[in-house]
């Protein structure tokens, strides 16, 4: 990512427009068609319900002899995807002349045969007899040879979108199955994220499975703004604002299937479909209800205990983005995975430059403009909340330890605190009252009742 402009030290003075419901220039881009909708906050829809839902939501569309590429996650999301791909099969096979489904990696690690088949639900090696018709690839992101050039957002559009943070002509890049598709279809969940607000919808496309530049620009915009303040909020964020533009460039037909599940369990609350601004729109109507808790008081420490779907930091780290906005001042979050041994498989740099707050990287851009603007967007999600300045250094809000199987000299060197995690008995610190301890952390925001 070139540095055509640097960005600016803070994020300030973004709130009000942070929680407008849609922008005038982003609004424009969502379909006046409502979507279809079944289920709600509290519901548990039954696989009858969820098949008969997807079947007539496809009846309906005009996809015969069509080509459709099916956009999911990866194992790092809940979402029951071998009955929703079920589902969608048994409503196209017959009648597309090809089914392709692209795993939306970003840039997590791929995913290998045997994961693929536990996560889609066939039997290993048997794709063929289990889905006729239908080919599974991973989002090869380090291949620049899999990837289709779409267009560009210009550099005044970006400042438009970004509210002025930014200013910067980004290549809009994308998986090149997408392109040689008539039709992709997102099928994913939406949760509180830390860089759009809420995920889901078009962001299965960018970052999912994107090419390097929008990935840093709309992470880095992210960053600025600071994950406390973008997480969780409801309505187009300037990051999803230019998530949406970057979509219109797509030449595939555009739909969507987004989920609200139960973290933890991968049952559906319900489901929405219809174009991928709709969809995803009455998603996180459902999320921001089902996937947000509330208490009524900071707390001095939380322990974060990391389900084994996440495999690295690169993405245990929701465990701190979701605690963040209820920890004190001064207080810790220890993010407890004996399970993960290394802080990204994929982004070794990271281990070089360190966790830090954004200003750490605002307030001496020249030393760090060059790289990967979407690392350093990782590196302040992590740290958090803080100040640097060259007299004082920095200060972060909140102190941020690993339990982990990562050795303690790469910890500290990363700019995180460690602590042995034999040493941690969860049952103990549940029963401190200064401790608050959340199993299977990640997905469910916690928030401060007043804010």
């Amino acid at each position: 990512m070139s540095a055509e402009s640097a960005p600016p030290r803070t994020g300030q003075g973004l709130t009000g427009r942070l929680h407008a419901t849609r922008t005038p220039t982003a609004g424009a881009l969502v379909a006046d068609r409502p979507a279809a909708v079944i289920g709600g906050p509290g519901v548990r829809l039954d696989e009858e319900q969820v098949r008969a839902f997807v079947a007539e939501q496809l009846a309906a569309e005009d996809l015969d002899g069509r080509s459709v590429c099916l956009v999911v996650p990866d194992g790092t999301r809940s979402c029951p995807l071998p009955l929703l791909l079920d589902a969608v099969h048994g409503a196209l096979h017959g009648r597309v002349n090809r089914l392709t489904v692209l795993i939306a990696l970003g840039t997590h690690a791929a995913m290998g045969e045997r994961e693929l088949a536990a996560h889609l639900g066939y039997d290993e090696g048997r794709l063929a007899e289990r889905f006729p018709g239908t080919t599974v690839l991973n989002h090869a992101w380090w291949d620049p040879g899999s990837f289709a050039s779409v267009g560009t957002v210009s550099a005044d559009r970006v400042a438009e979108l970004s509210g002025g943070l930014l200013r910067q002509e980004v290549d809009v890049r994308l998986n090149r199955a997408v392109v040689e598709h008539d039709v992709a279809l997102v099928v994913g969940p939406v949760f509180p994220h830390e860089v759009v607000g809420f995920s889901g919808g078009n962001k299965y496309f960018f970052p999912g499975v994107a090419g390097a530049e929008i990935i840093d620009l709309s992470h880095w915009l992210g960053a600025l703004i600071t994950s406390a303040e973008i997480i969780g909020t409801r309505g187009i964020t300037p990051v999803r604002a230019l998530i949406n533009e970057a979509a219109q460039l797509v030449p595939s037909r555009r739909l969507a299937l987004c989920l609200v599940v139960e973290s933890g369990t991968g049952a559906l609350h319900a489901a929405a479909y219809g174009t991928p601004e709709a969809a995803w729109a009455a998603a996180a109507d459902v999320s921001a209800e089902t996937h947000v808790r509330y208490l009524d008081a900071p707390v001095r420490r939380v322990l974060s205990v990391m389900p084994e779907k996440y495999q690295d930091i690169w993405t245990a780290a929701k465990g701190f983005y979701k605690l963040e906005p209820v920890v004190a001042d001064g207080g810790e979050v220890v993010l407890y995975a004996p399970h993960v041994t290394r802080i990204s498989e994929m982004h070794p740099e990271i281990e070089e430059i360190g966790y830090h707050c954004r200003d750490w990287f605002t307030g001496q851009w020249d030393r760090f403009a060059h790289l990967h603007w979407g690392v350093l967007a990782h590196s302040t999600h992590l740290r958090g909340a803080g100040t640097w300045d060259p007299e004082n250094g920095e200060r972060c809000r909140v102190t941020v330890t690993l339990a982990t199987g990562i050795p303690e000299e790469v910890v500290r060197a990363a700019n995180l605190e460690y602590l042995d995690p034999a040493t941690v008995d969860v049952d103990a610190w549940a029963a401190d009252p200064d401790t608050f301890v959340v199993p299977q952390a990640g997905e469910v925001l916690y928030r401060l009742r007043s804010s």
